[in-house]
């Protein structure tokens, strides 16, 4: 495997992670659900602003990084769709929340909104898991229009609850279970984020879209 940088545009770049993997940098939304599909591909674990592609083998490294590279042109600006718009042929995991956290009122305020249109806008939305991350079930959820984008707290919370439903940084999330954090709180779901009896364990895995539905009263 070359051991050099390859940019196949500004702010785009592959790089060997060891001699059976690559590091890219580029939207993980873009790159993640096309290249698990490739031939070669052992696993492919996104984050934050990276993906890693892990292969099978060292022979595979030529193939797939050639893939990579067709990937990241096809999804350059202007020859495809914005790499937020999300699309899943799977429906929904729909999550039903109770809208009665503790920054709720707060969120609204930072928003310039009412809290009956942040819970429109959260209920509203298809978001989108970006990664795993933080805890076991703890995912990434990502919205395509960033409208609910608030910042952390300026301190973190010592304890917060399994099944809190938060904002921050302009993602979603759902505590799996009891920890500290600095999100804000906006409700609570009974929904299980983390269950080993169950197969798989996670309820939201890198890919999965997601529906928050108001619980009725």
């Amino acid at each position: 495997m070359a051991g050099e940088n390859t940019s196949t545009e500004p702010g785009r770049l592959i790089r060997a992670a060891g001699d059976r993997a690559f590091l890219v940098t580029a939207s993980p939304v873009a790159v993640a659900a096309e290249m698990r599909a490739v031939a070669g591909v052992r696993d492919v674990l996104p984050a934050a602003e990276t993906v890693l592609v892990t292969l099978e083998s060292v022979g595979d490294a030529h193939r797939v990084r050639t893939r990579l590279e067709q990937i990241l042109r096809e999804h350059s600006p202007g020859n495809s769709p914005s790499a937020e718009s999300f699309e899943s042929d799977a429906e929904p995991v729909r999550i039903e929340v109770e809208y009665d956290g503790a920054d709720l009122t707060e969120v609204a305020r930072l928003l310039d909104m009412s809290v009956s249109e942040v819970v429109a806008a959260h209920t509203g939305t298809l978001w989108y898991c970006g990664f795993i991350g933080f805890a076991p079930g703890f995912g990434y959820l990502r919205a395509p229009d960033g409208r609910l984008d608030v910042p952390r707290l300026a301190q973190a919370r010592t304890a917060i609850p399994a099944g809190a439903v938060a904002l921050a940084g302009g993602y979603s999330a759902v505590y799996p279970r009891a920890t500290p954090g600095g999100w804000r709180l906006i409700g609570r779901t009974a929904t299980p984020m983390w269950d080993i009896d169950r197969d798989p364990p996670a309820l939201i895995r890198a890919g999965t879209t997601v529906r928050f539905v108001e619980a009725r009263r």
